[in-house]
């Protein structure tokens, strides 16, 4: 068996919560040893210098990479993988907890798979004390153990796409000449040409991430990103479908993520004003109607009824359909 892989975890030092001690710790205190961690500041005021100075005065695998202006998450994060000299990346916030053995784990998953491109875990959330397990668990644990190609399993396309919920094999990133862009939601298309570049992808069925903030948007932001920025990530996304051959079986999967997460935003409180509503559902509308793969089957029930009217591209008639739900709850709330 190989020996155990080098792992680099590069950590956005933004730290809103001031949870970035717990995350360090969580990575230092492992047994498992093979780890570099390379934390990127920016000089924001919620990047704690000092902190991250100690730690990196304290323990010789960590590093710093120091920004002279406060940027993107994407920015951060792609400074971090430039320094980084590991076999595998992974990506982490300040509000990140990996547990006990978890890299031990990894390595020795890694080994086992003899070294896949991608090693997608498992996570949970933590929020006002109650853990909520991952969007993907359910389709974790499908799969096989033995590694497999995209094409293989498609239906991990329609899992969100994060990139603290998996190891990319460095290679590969530097082989599809990776980057997370400026703007919002810049995972998306970097984990899906990620996904579709490699050649061999293994799973680990463990719950390797905590992540403890209510939503996974990066608090750091971005400047002059939007929520409008998801559509160019999806556009992206269904261009690479375009690039490749024998993808069709993705499409589907890749829809239904895209619309589900279309529809999340415009359900979200807070996320888009009483202006950008409209707009925001006729660039999802006409999105749908431009990427619908043939044959498509919308999911059933009242998540049907949904998809089916960002199909209409009729934004009274998706605004309506919330009454009878709004009123059940007043009704609710009055018992």
């Amino acid at each position: 068996m190989r020996a155990s892989p080098m792992i680099s975890i590069i950590v956005a030092a933004h730290d809103l919560q001031g949870h970035l001690e717990d995350c360090l710790r969580s990575i230092l205190t492992q047994t498992f040893r093979h780890v570099e961690v390379i934390v990127v500041l920016d000089p924001s005021a919620q990047s704690p210098t000092d902190l991250v100075n100690t730690y990196a005065q304290r323990d010789e695998r960590v590093s710093v990479v120091r920004l002279d202006d406060a940027v993107s998450i994407g920015r951060i994060r792609n400074a971090g993988a430039e320094q980084a000299a590991g076999d595998y990346l992974l990506f982490l916030d300040s509000d990140h907890i990996i547990w006990g053995e978890t890299l031990q784990v990894m390595a020795d998953r890694l080994r086992a798979a003899d070294h896949p491109d991608i090693l997608l875990f498992d996570h949970t959330r933590l929020h006002r004390g109650r853990s909520w397990p991952g969007a993907a668990k359910g389709l974790l644990a499908q799969q096989v153990r033995q590694p497999f190609t995209p094409i293989d399993q498609p239906e991990l396309f329609g899992a969100p796409a994060y990139a603290w919920d998996r190891l990319v094999r460095r290679e590969l990133w530097i082989r599809q000449a990776l980057a997370f862009p400026d703007g919002l939601y810049e995972e998306i298309p970097v984990v899906h040409r990620a996904m579709l570049g490699a050649d061999r992808i293994a799973v680990l069925k463990w719950e390797c991430v905590q992540i403890r903030r209510r939503h996974t948007q990066h608090p750091a932001g971005s400047p002059g990103g939007t929520h409008f920025d998801v559509f160019d990530r999806y556009e992206e996304s269904f261009s690479l479908l375009e690039e490749r051959s024998g993808l069709d079986a993705v499409a589907p999967f890749l829809f239904t993520r895209m619309i589900r997460h279309y529809l999340f935003l415009l359900n979200l409180s807070g996320c888009l004003s009483r202006t950008q509503r409209p707009r925001f559902f006729q660039c999802a509308s006409e999105h749908y109607r431009r990427f619908v793969p043939d044959h498509y089957e919308h999911p059933d029930g009242r998540e049907g009824i949904k998809f089916q009217l960002v199909a209409s591209g009729t934004y009274g008639a998706f605004e309506a359909a919330k009454v009878p739900n709004l009123a059940r709850s007043i009704v609710a709330r009055r018992r």
